[in-house]
């Protein structure tokens, strides 16, 4: 096998842990020696072994010479864990591929320059892109300490989101339905408006054969119109938090507390969704789905607050003029205010097309 090769498994072996790893970053590494894997591992979980140490530990006293692949730079500081660049060091190994370095202020070539000082050989950006691309959330969250925003959306070929009475169910296929819940997986958070909440009244759960992990349910609700008895605020099967503004009823705020809700009360009387992704990033919360309706996305799309869109459009057609499309709001006027996007990935799901795309 050659670099390449060895790097791409790396990136194969962090991937595989989509969902686990938060806020930690998603690594992947590969330990080679005499042309033969010695050791490998994954990042699995925040505060248990980096993928480093995963590596080295089965390649026991094969580690010594060997050339270890890792898609992000070693740490070198002291956290929950100890500092991997030290462990290599003292392992033995002669050279590191590097894919990416890590923005992590506490890391930031630290760790390179520490393995280099021990004489190490080390390389960088063998498939930084892809690397780079698999760790999106971490880098955007470590430099801006916002949340990661995904807009997901489900429309037919004519852009409704509903029938003319509302109907919505169900206008993609199980498959794009299943390949949504993959998606809640690997998020912190699922983020609704209540008028959803009052409508549907959804779980906002992860639902996949074999189990998944259930992101925090989040609510935006400026006058905390919840209703009580709701599936999200009574079920327990994940974490609630309503979003609420400065006019919010007090009682109403302790009655959710008392239930065990978290209320998160913003200085303005309708929430503003930066001051909200604010608030979330401080809290820890590094990536965020929206499944809101079309006056949620709207008021995304005014902020210019999301990272990526992700549209499941049916092979349907609805029509009538007042049927509802996906982005509410007070919209924009001219076409040369449109806000563009990068097309990054166009998939087939079950009968439906998903759609990604980035703002450029």
């Amino acid at each position: 096998m050659s670099d390449l090769e060895y790097m791409r498994l790396a990136i194969t072996l962090a991937d595989a842990a989509s969902g686990q790893t938060s806020p930690n970053p998603k690594v992947g590494a590969v330990l080679v020696k005499d042309n033969q894997i010695v050791g490998m591992g994954a990042h699995l979980k925040a505060g248990e072994p980096h993928a480093e140490v995963h590596a080295i530990t089965m390649a026991g006293e094969n580690a010594l010479g060997a050339t270890l692949y890792v898609t992000l730079e070693p740490c070198s500081h002291y956290g929950r864990t100890p500092p991997c660049s030290n462990l290599v060091i003292e392992s033995g190994i002669k050279k590191v591929f590097v894919a990416s370095v890590d923005p992590n202020p506490l890391v930031g070539g630290a760790g390179i320059k520490r393995m280099r000082e021990a004489g190490i050989e080390v390389e960088t950006g063998l498939l930084e892109n892809e690397a780079t691309e698999l760790n999106k959330v971490f880098f955007h969250y470590i430099n801006t300490g916002l949340p990661y925003v995904t807009l997901k959306t489900a429309v037919t070929l004519d852009g409704k989101t509903a029938t003319v009475i509302g109907e919505s169910k169900w206008i993609t296929g199980e498959d794009a339905r299943r390949d949504v819940h993959r998606f809640r997986h690997t998020h912190d958070a699922i983020l609704v408006g209540v008028n959803t909440v009052i409508k549907d009244d959804p779980s906002l759960t992860t639902r996949l054969e074999g189990g998944g992990k259930n992101p925090i349910r989040v609510i935006l609700d400026s006058s905390l119109r919840t209703p009580i008895e709701s599936k999200a605020i009574n079920d327990r099967l994940a974490e609630t938090i309503i979003v609420t503004g400065s006019e919010a009823d007090p009682a109403a705020i302790q009655q959710f507390r008392q239930t065990g809700i978290e209320i998160i009360s913003l200085e303005t009387p309708k929430v503003q969704i930066s001051e909200m992704l604010k608030k979330l990033g401080d809290r820890g919360i590094s990536s965020v789905y929206v499944e809101g309706g079309a006056e949620v996305h709207g008021s995304f799309l005014k902020e210019r607050a999301f990272q990526q869109v992700i549209t499941y459009i049916a092979p349907k057609l609805i029509g009538g003029k007042t049927a509802p499309s996906s982005f509410g709001g007070e919209g924009i006027e001219r076409i040369g205010d449109a806000l563009a996007l990068k097309l990054k990935e166009v998939k087939q799901v079950g009968q439906d097309i998903r759609i990604t795309a980035e703002p450029i």
